[in-house]
């Protein structure tokens, strides 16, 4: 990976706020990871010269985060959250930041439509692969801000009490009936589907770290396979039914292993939720979508150029390579034609 066109990227994208045009979320760390981790670092810096354009300023602070619990999906906090995971880290090791914090933000899954923990993960993958810098602990900063500013809860989700693999868990996942409006409005919907509270809980919780981290990685490839399946319904919204839990899967070798049975439920019930208010009832026929070489499979998705089909490139990759299912490939390439 070329790390030094990372950290410029880092740089110039950590003058911009985590969020643009209203409560739109900035991909763009995670992209410029994604690009450069895939050998696609060339493209860098003329990728950020166009998405700069629609960002905002770094927003301001107000005052500093005193109360964490009371400040907690306050987004007129957003600049106070951020400068408080900057001091953090530069007085603290990020692993006992991120063990510390981990278990408040995920009950908070949905932040951001789940970008507040997709950013999270990239920036662990980053500071794990790579190793650490100023401007690598800054993104993570940045990404556990972002995420403590729009803390939202999956409603309903708790310990999974369930007897359901993940095909069967995701197969029984019911459709809100008005998939209409942001995605606040949707979940707010969940409450008054009868099969939602058994649905989000539905997934069998896993016995061990070692099922914890095998639950994740069936859920990311089953999703990724069901993008193929229900991606029409909204194709940019469920690409994050399928990067939500890459995220958390990519966290899990940074936790204390006793926190990871606990992120597959936060990871199931995003994943869940996503699933619920943006698919469609009924699948489509299967598209006919070469999928290709991993290389060649992302290579077209960095020409494409669009941040969600980068990161679900970059996502059912690491599904591939975990399961060797040439089949999660044809997502990335379905996303392309749809977005």
């Amino acid at each position: 990976m070329d790390d030094g066109i990372l950290d410029e990227a880092y740089q110039r994208l950590h003058r911009t706020g985590p969020e643009f045009a209203g409560w739109l979320s900035n991909h763009g760390p995670m992209a410029v990871e994604a690009l450069v981790r895939h050998g696609h670092g060339p493209r860098v810096h003329r990728w950020l010269d166009d998405y700069l354009r629609r960002l905002d300023e770094l927003p301001r602070g107000l005052r500093p985060i005193d109360d964490w619990r009371a400040a907690l999906g306050d987004p007129k906090r957003a600049g106070d959250w951020l400068a408080h995971f900057d001091r953090e880290l530069r007085e603290r090791p990020w692993r006992e930041v991120l063990g510390d914090w981990w278990p408040r933000l995920l009950p908070g899954i949905a932040a951001g439509a789940t970008h507040g923990v997709i950013r999270v993960g990239h920036a662990v993958r980053v500071l794990r692969t790579d190793g650490e810098n100023p401007q690598r602990l800054a993104e993570l900063g940045q990404a556990l801000g972002y995420w403590a500013a729009r803390w939202q809860p999956v409603p309903g989700a708790g310990p999974l009490i369930g007897r359901s693999d993940v095909p069967a868990a995701l197969e029984a996942v019911p459709r809100i009936p008005a998939q209409t409006g942001g995605i606040r409005n949707r979940l707010g919907r969940l409450t008054d589907v009868p099969e939602w509270p058994a649905a989000v809980t539905a997934l069998r919780p896993p016995a061990d770290p070692a099922g914890a981290e095998r639950t994740l990685t069936e859920l990311v490839h089953r999703t990724a396979l069901d993008y193929l399946r229900f991606g029409h319904g909204n194709p940019v919204m469920l690409v994050h039914a399928v990067t939500a839990p890459t995220a958390v899967l990519r966290t899990l070798p940074a936790l204390d292993p006793a926190l990871w049975a606990p992120s597959v439920a936060a990871a199931w019930s995003a994943t869940a939720a996503v699933t619920s208010v943006y698919a469609p009832p009924t699948p489509a026929p299967t598209p006919a979508v070469a999928a290709g070489e991993p290389a060649e499979v992302f290579a077209r998705a960095a020409r494409h150029g669009d941040e969600h089909v980068v990161k679900l490139a970059d996502a059912v990759l690491e599904a591939h390579a975990a399961t060797g299912d040439a089949r999660v490939l044809a997502a990335a390439g379905y996303a392309g034609q749809l977005i």
